[in-house]
């Protein structure tokens, strides 16, 4: 019994690992909240006008709502560095967290239509009160997903696997959505109706619950104090106050934030329903036979990348796959750019075509023109897609250069500052979406499937599809140019908390163990794994 109790503090002396299915388990904590995610930029505006509610209104509200949630991240970070009881750190904010948004959403799209359309005003209300609930269980559960990993690995050559299995994760809750909600608009009824809706969110909350329920065996083992920084529960809880000058001191982080702000804001936008509507239904003619081909197409150029990603992470950091990959998606779309400025309505070889169907029989209609969009849109797609997440797991190493630098261990107020502005930026995505539509004559709802072309909308595509997710990504680029945090300076950062732990746990104060190691030459070789 004696061997048995000591050696779990070996092991949390040393680099902590992870299992391989603690590894895959738990990033379906992203997956589950990317259900909602879809949701909420996808569709949420749409059922904005299912209810009768202004197109600027819905829009600008999915705006408000996720500045709003950005500035509860702060606040649910502090309460999760906060938290140590029974059930764990993180546990009970990714269970509490899927809760609330299933309320919140029964709420919202069956409870908000029972208002009578005399009652108008009433109908913002709710829409906006039951948003808001939404809202807080969002960031519930989605602050774990950053804040979580720092207790499932610190090892530099495990963490670029977890940004695999989150963004295979990640593919599974967007992917599920994003394939039910065209099969089901063909069936039931289009985004614009409450039928749509009806099907659609139980199946949703149905798929977010379990995909919780498997995120939460993940880390079960790990959500416990030796795991818990360098000085486990022993450790101060640092004041809210202080968080401002975490963030002013903590450089890397800084930079995080840009550039994770970026990558999210390029995704939003270039994946929103109503720019892709615009583009293969509005643009190209014909939606039912574009959208599932081409989304499919991009996951499947995504695979190829995601090995990319790793293999480029654990030979030469994460900063260098991050920014190799994004370079690879700006480069790509300058010629999806100009297949797009080279469209022409109506005209054949200047159009998007896969397949028709003429008295029941498939006809391929592929052309020199579709197939040069797939290149550069699948390589593009599959590059930026596998790097639109790798931020994750790189907050995790903000955290310990946070615990290297002054001994706290804050992940919860690390990743929720880093979503804080994360969150900021992309949540202007909806809003510049319905601007832009609005700008061309959607005023009483967002483009569908169906709407045909209308003038602008070819440079409102443009706009949205490529050059916006242009500029976030060279913004990325330049942001990623300082951040110092390497694949070799988190090895030396490890070892150094790895000895101070060691210490610590012996009885050395974390003062003394600070002021002790401070850098790689001062290590014992058996830390420096």
């Amino acid at each position: 019994m004696k061997n048995e109790k000591t050696a779990p503090a070996k092991s949390a002396n040393s680099i902590n690992r992870a299992k391989m299915y603690q590894l895959i388990l738990f990033p379906f904590n992203n997956g589950a909240t990317n259900v909602y995610y879809i949701l909420t930029s996808s569709y949420i505006a749409y059922y904005g006008g299912v209810l009768g509610l202004a197109v600027v209104f819905a829009t600008t509200m999915v705006t408000a709502m996720r500045i709003f949630d950005a500035f509860t991240d702060p606040i649910i970070g502090a309460l999760i560095d906060k938290t140590n009881g029974k059930f764990g750190k993180f546990r009970p904010y990714m269970v509490l967290g899927n809760l609330i948004m299933a309320v919140g959403s029964i709420l919202l799209y069956f409870c908000t239509q029972l208002v009578p359309t005399t009652m108008m005003p009433v109908r913002y209300v709710l829409y906006v009160v039951f948003y808001a609930l939404f809202v807080i269980g969002y960031t519930f559960q989605t602050s774990v997903t950053r804040s979580g990993q720092t207790v499932l690995t610190n090892d530099p050559k495990q963490r670029p696997l977890f940004t695999v299995f989150n963004l295979v994760a990640s593919m599974v809750g967007m992917g599920a959505i994003q394939f039910i909600a065209p099969i089901l608009r063909a069936n039931v009824g289009d985004y614009t109706t409450q039928a749509f809706f009806d099907a659609l969110i139980p199946l949703s909350l149905i798929i977010s619950a379990v995909l919780t329920v498997l995120a939460v065996v993940g880390i079960w083992e790990k959500d416990r104090p030796e795991y818990f920084g360098i000085a486990g529960s022993s450790a101060e809880k640092i004041k809210i106050s202080e968080y401002v000058k975490l963030i002013m001191h903590n450089q890397p982080l800084q930079r995080l934030m840009i550039a994770g702000a970026g990558c999210k804001l390029a995704l939003a936008i270039a994946t929103n329903t109503a720019v892709l509507c615009m583009l293969y239904g509005g643009m190209m003619g014909n939606y039912d036979s574009l959208y599932l081909p081409m989304m499919i197409l991009g996951y499947v150029f995504s695979v190829p990348f995601f090995v990319l990603t790793v293999r480029t992470s654990q030979k030469k950091g994460q900063k260098a796959s991050l920014m190799r990959y994004v370079g690879v998606a700006l480069v790509m779309y300058i010629g999806v750019l100009a297949l797009l400025l080279m469209w022409k309505q109506g005209v054949p070889g200047f159009n998007l075509s896969l397949y028709e169907i003429v008295d029941g029989k498939f006809h391929l209609t592929l052309n020199a023109y579709t197939v040069a969009f797939i290149l550069f849109f699948g390589i593009g797609y599959g590059a930026y897609y596998a790097t639109a997440d790798m931020s994750i797991p790189m907050v995790a190493d903000c955290s310990d250069y946070e615990t290297y630098r002054t001994g706290n261990y804050v992940p919860g107020v690390i990743g929720t500052l880093f979503s804080l502005v994360d969150k900021l930026v992309s949540s202007f995505s909806s809003t510049i979406v319905g601007l832009v539509a609005a700008a061309i004559g959607f005023t009483t709802s967002l483009p569908g499937g169906d709407d045909p072309f209308r003038a602008g909308m070819n440079w409102a595509v443009i706009i949205l599809f490529c050059i916006v997710p242009m500029a976030a990504w060279a913004i990325t680029l330049i942001a990623m140019k300082g951040y110092s945090l390497t694949g070799e300076r988190m090895k030396e950062i490890q070892a150094v908390n790895a000895v101070r732990k060691d210490a610590i746990s012996k009885g050395m104060s974390l003062e003394e163990a600070m002021k002790k190691w401070t850098t790689i030459d001062q290590v014992p070789a058996e830390f420096r794994d």
